[in-house]
Order: structure tokens, then sequence, then C-alpha cells
């Protein structure tokens, strides 16, 4: 049923790309847009680029790129007459990052004349509240494999939750035409717009999480165009370029994305059943989904997103070709490693190796130990400075340059740096903190929406 009571009519999300910033093409969103969407909805974050954008509020992408997305947005849902929405503005969804966003929004409205509400929806926690809940064991691992200590949340630098689809409901009721949300749960910040028309909660979180990566649940897959339409039974997908089809694996498969129960689905204050879904192909080009139940949860729990500040970071890269140095490397790099605490004795000094080309993905888990004819290393120092981080990687690189191993046949000469200076300063780096659960008054209770006219 619809919000009025009356029989649901069916619903058209129009999905720009799996990121915003990330592109899609013209002539697909063209398409996407002559089937009528009753809303543009996109996602703009995720923890996938690392701790660094939440830690230091840096946007995942430059300002240049989001406002040409905007550009290409923005004009056609206000042309339209639809809502325009995004989730996890900024990459992280801080509010730094919201505010950010909000900026290049009223400048494009600016520059098009463009006149319409705009909504900020803010996701910063403030840490006087992650702590009280600690007190009261109100937070649990979610994936992080450790307890949450107040210590860690006193010293993350960047500290978000991520909230449901109900604050975007919020902000649609208070009249928004565009709505910048702050860290948002990526399925529901695309399904909000359904939700609050009166579309089947279940219905819509599923078609959200499959349209929130565009184009990825198409074939062949790609940052682009997606459109899901959303009826009393079930949903439908279509992707907006006509060189591209959506097929029962494709779509199927894509159910499946970032989950490890293939028949749970849970978030901010419901969880999916997908145990019965059933997925038919309807064209050549579209694929229907049918048989998704949920249920709301009695407690609202909404994941926390930390992250800290661990030190400056340098790095050089080399590449190693050398068969009799390979088969010493490992003795060699502790050699490098020893020297350089020697020479930078510096308690905050932190080293690092990576060998591209044995182990440097799996690490110790690597089960082919076969030697390779060549190998890249990536030599890392993180410490409290800069000049320390920088003087320990340069020295590491001297060292490594002339490092002496069983049955070398040159003194020096034996490692190839592709770039001058070999040692490159990173600035400040980040890890994860906070990587948990936390319960919650009310799914709005975290989550401040203001309306401004633009």
């Amino acid at each position: 049923m619809c919000r009025n009571g009356k029989t649901m009519a069916s619903i058209k999300i129009l999905a720009p790309t799996g990121m915003l910033g990330a592109g899609f093409g013209k002539e697909a969103l063209e398409r996407g847009m002559s089937m009528r969407p009753d809303a543009i909805a996109v996602d703009a974050g995720s923890t996938d680029p690392g701790p660094y954008h939440l830690g230091s509020s840096v946007p995942l992408y430059s300002d240049d790129v989001i406002k040409r997305e905007i550009q290409a947005l923005l004009p056609m849902a206000r042309a339209a007459g639809v809502p325009f929405i995004v989730g996890s503005a900024g990459g992280a969804g801080t509010n730094a990052q919201v505010d950010r966003v909000c900026e290049l929004v009223r400048e494009v409205a600016g520059e098009l004349g463009l006149h319409f509400k705009l909504a900020r929806i803010y996701s910063d926690i403030p840490r006087e509240r992650v702590v009280q809940a600690i007190e009261r064991a109100e937070v649990r691992d979610f994936e992080a494999g450790f307890e949450l200590t107040k210590e860690a949340v006193v010293a993350c630098s960047g500290l978000v939750a991520q909230m449901g689809d109900e604050p975007i409901r919020k902000a649609l009721d208070e009249g928004a035409d565009v709505v910048i949300a702050g860290r948002a749960c990526d399925d529901s910040a695309i399904a909000a717009y359904a939700i609050w028309r009166g579309a089947n909660e279940a219905l819509a979180i599923h078609m959200g999480k499959i349209l929130e990566c565009g184009a990825f649940s198409a074939e062949p897959f790609a940052m682009d165009v997606m459109v899901g339409t959303v009826d009393e039974a079930g949903f439908v997908l279509e992707p907006g370029s006509e060189s591209r089809r959506a097929s029962l694996k494709s779509v199927s498969a894509h159910s499946l994305y970032e989950r490890e129960d293939p028949f749970e689905q849970h978030g901010p204050g419901r969880v999916l059943d997908l145990s019965r879904c059933q997925f038919e192909q309807l064209d050549e080009r579209r694929v229907r989904v049918t048989g998704t139940q949920g249920k709301r949860t009695d407690e609202y729990w909404v994941k926390l997103e930390g992250a800290r500040p661990v030190g400056y970071r340098a790095m050089t890269i080399a590449g190693v070709r050398c068969p009799t140095m390979i088969r010493n490397i490992d003795g060699v790099l502790n050699q490098v490693k020893a020297a350089t605490h020697t020479r930078i004795s510096d308690p905050s000094l932190r080293i690092t190796f990576r060998k591209y080309g044995m182990d440097a993905v799996m690490r110790e888990l690597e089960p082919d130990k076969a030697l390779p004819h060549e190998i890249g290393l990536l030599l890392e120092t993180t410490a409290a400075t800069q000049q320390a981080a920088y003087d320990a990687c340069n020295a590491m690189g001297a060292k490594l340059l002339h490092a002496a191993y069983p049955g070398q046949k040159n003194t020096s000469g034996n490692v190839a740096f592709p770039y001058s200076p070999r040692a490159q300063s990173l600035g400040m780096q980040y890890e994860f903190a906070a990587y948990h659960l936390m319960k919650v008054a009310s799914a709005h209770e975290c989550f401040p929406v203001s309306v401004e006219e633009v």
C-alpha cells in the first residue's frame, strides 16, 4: 500500500553509478532518464579505500570530479521534478565531507539558476556517546575481531555511524528535493525514497542492495546506470545502457555481494530473508525478483566506523632481478631493517616490507613458495614525525642498494629504483579503530536533519 492507503503503483529508482565520482555513460544516463524514474539515488562512500578518508575527512574524489557528476545529475533531477539523494557523501560520510558536497551542490545550483530544498544529514558520532554505550554494554563487535575500548574511541579522529533509511525519509517528509546524507547503509540510501512512497521494505532494501553498485549487477559490469522498478510483488532491474543486460547470473550473484550468509541480510533495524527469492528473466535485458521477505528487529543497532592516526608514512619502491639476492631476500631485508633501526633510533619507527611477486598479498599464508625471476619491493616506514619516517625510508633504500648476502656477485647495483627521490613522504596515516555495532534509542537519534532553501 502507498502512503495514502491506496494500492501502490510501481516506483522506479535510477542509480547512476556504483559510487558518486566513479563515472557513468552519457547515453546510459539519458536512456535511464527516458524511463521516467521517480528518484535518482546514489551511494558515494565505502570503507574499501581504507581508513584514510574517514580519519582525515579528505574526500575520496576531488571537487572537480564530484562537481562534474553533480552538474550532470542535478539538473536532470530538477527538470524531471524528482528527488536527488546521495548517501555516504564524500567517501566516508563525515560531517566535513557532507558540508563540502553540499557546497558543490550550491555552486552548481547557482551556476545553472536552480532552486530547491536541500537537506543535509550528519552522521558524526560524539565520542562521549560511544563511551556511554560501552559502559552500558551496548557495543558489540561486528567484523573488527576485537572489543572496542574507551581509549580507542577517544583516539579516533573520524567516527561515524551508518544510518538506515529513516533519516532520509524524514528529510523527504520535510520537503527536501535534494538530500546529501552522511554515512549511510548503502542499500538504505537507495531504497529510502521507495519506502517513503510506501513500497514493501524488504523488496525495496533488496533492490537497493543490488542497485547500490550501479551496473555491476549487469553484463558486462561497469560503474554505470542501473534502474530498478519495485511494485507490490517484486522488482525489475534493467541497465541504462543498451550495450548491457541484466541476467539471472548477474543479478542473483549481486544479491550475494558482501554477505557471509546467502539467505539473511542484516541492516539497521531490520533483517531480510532471501531464502524464498525467485529470479526470472523477463527478456534479453531485464530480470524480475520476487519472494524477498523481511522483518523489523526489536532493537536498533547501527554500525560504527572509526579511524585513528597512527603516524606519518614514507615509502620507497625497488625492483630486484638478481637471482642470488632473491634467494636471500628475507635475510637481506632483516639486515636492512636492523641497520635502519640502528641509524634512525626513533622508538616510534615501524618498518614494513612487501615482496610483490613472492608473498606480498598472502604473506605467511602463501602456499606457492617457488622463487620468481623478479620481485618488486615496497619498503614502508611509519613514525611520529614525517622527518623520521622519511629519513628511515631513505636510509633503508641506501642500505638495500649496498646489502651483502651469500653468493653475491656485485657489491652494489642489484636493486632498481623507478623513482627519484626514491623515498616518498605520504603524510599522516590512519587505521580502523572502530568497526562495531552500537545500540541506539531510535533510528533518528544520531542523525540530525537540516533543510535549507537553495
